[in-house]
């Protein structure tokens, strides 16, 4: 049970982090110019590496003492949620090709894409910290790459078919207050 409430937990804020993120944005906006199953695949395999990155950086920090875990990671949080709370994200740019761009190209113009968007994001230290906290780097990874997967999956949906339903602003601002949340909640001892 506590761990599906883990797991339920981790992939919820990791969720709703993400989808204001500009790795969400460029899922988008690449399945607005090419086809989507390339996209979601360079998308989810970039994504994957990134936790695997995070859950080893996090599980390194296990290492120290609980507490002081708990403390780094409020803090984290908490310092991230202000950040999250200020930024601005612009949408990425990507070449049209009307569709016709084979599965590899778009696949590794996504991975690389993503990949590098990526790199020390707010849900990446996100999921760094959960891995410290919790311990337990098989279900953080799982939790957080299926919740990167899911907004990946929408993103790419939303790309293809509807155009900007969600709107950046209010999603980025939810985030940044269940990072709020988090960050007070692990500072106080209530996670």
């Amino acid at each position: 049970m506590a761990a599906a409430r883990l797991f339920l937990s981790i992939f919820a804020v990791i969720f709703v982090a993400e989808l204001p993120d500009k790795t969400a944005l460029a899922s988008l906006v690449l399945a607005t110019r090419h086809r989507a199953l390339p996209v979601l695949a360079g998308a989810a395999a970039a994504l994957a590496i990134q936790s695997l990155v995070a859950v080893i950086a996090g599980s390194l920090l296990s290492l120290l003492p609980s507490r002081a875990v708990h403390i780094g990671s409020g803090v984290l949080f908490f310092v991230s949620a202000i950040v999250m709370w200020r930024k601005n994200e612009d949408e990425p740019e990507a070449g049209k090709d009307g569709g016709q761009l084979g599965f590899a190209k778009a696949f590794t113009m996504s991975f690389m894409v993503v990949f590098v968007a990526e790199w020390g994001d707010l849900t990446q230290i996100a999921t760094a910290g959960f891995a410290a906290h919790a311990r337990q780097p098989v279900l953080v990874f799982c939790a957080a790459t299926a919740a990167l997967w899911s907004v990946a999956a929408v993103a790419v949906t939303v790309g293809k078919h509807a155009g900007h339903l969600l709107n950046p602003k209010v999603t980025q601002k939810v985030a940044a207050v269940l990072f709020a949340l988090v960050g007070v909640a692990l500072i106080t001892g209530l996670l």
